[in-house]
């Protein structure tokens, strides 16, 4: 059984991602948060990628590639945060997640769920942001009927 596009290109998004941030962890640049914003990049390439293999395929219906646009950045997105909330829940869990460094999205004491949520929150606009932008892009390239 082959893999839809979307779930495909997700679990790369997700793979990219998890290996970015282990990496980062392992170099112990972690805490630079400038570097955690790179992850878009991951999220750019995945969606990127469903839209071009969608265009070769001869699918250049524009709400089409949008639609398959998002699911692609939102699977990414969910994948990511389970991945999340399990290595920080293998590390410690809450005790985990207050050891993090408090200058990216939180001051107080934040639990891995409510981490987690306002990470998801995110990742969805910065999924929609993504699939906007890429959507303009390929508009222009390829004009439909």
């Amino acid at each position: 059984m082959k893999l839809p596009k979307e779930l495909l290109n997700g679990g790369i998004i997700f793979i990219g991602i998890g290996a970015y941030f282990l990496l980062m962890n392992a170099l112990g640049y972690a805490d630079l948060f400038y570097l955690r914003l790179l992850n878009v990049f991951f999220i750019f390439y995945g969606v990127n990628r469903t839209i071009e293999m969608n265009i070769n395929e001869g699918k250049k219906n524009f709400v089409d590639n949008a639609i398959s646009a998002m699911i692609t950045s939102l699977t990414g997105v969910f994948l990511s945060i389970v991945g999340l909330a399990a290595y920080s829940y293998m590390n410690g869990g809450d005790a985990y997640v207050k050891n993090l460094p408090e200058s990216f999205l939180f001051g107080g004491n934040p639990s891995v769920n409510t981490y987690s949520i306002c990470l998801l929150f995110e990742g969805i606009a910065s999924s929609v942001i993504v699939t906007m932008l890429l959507m303009l892009y390929w508009n222009n390239r390829h004009i439909t009927d």
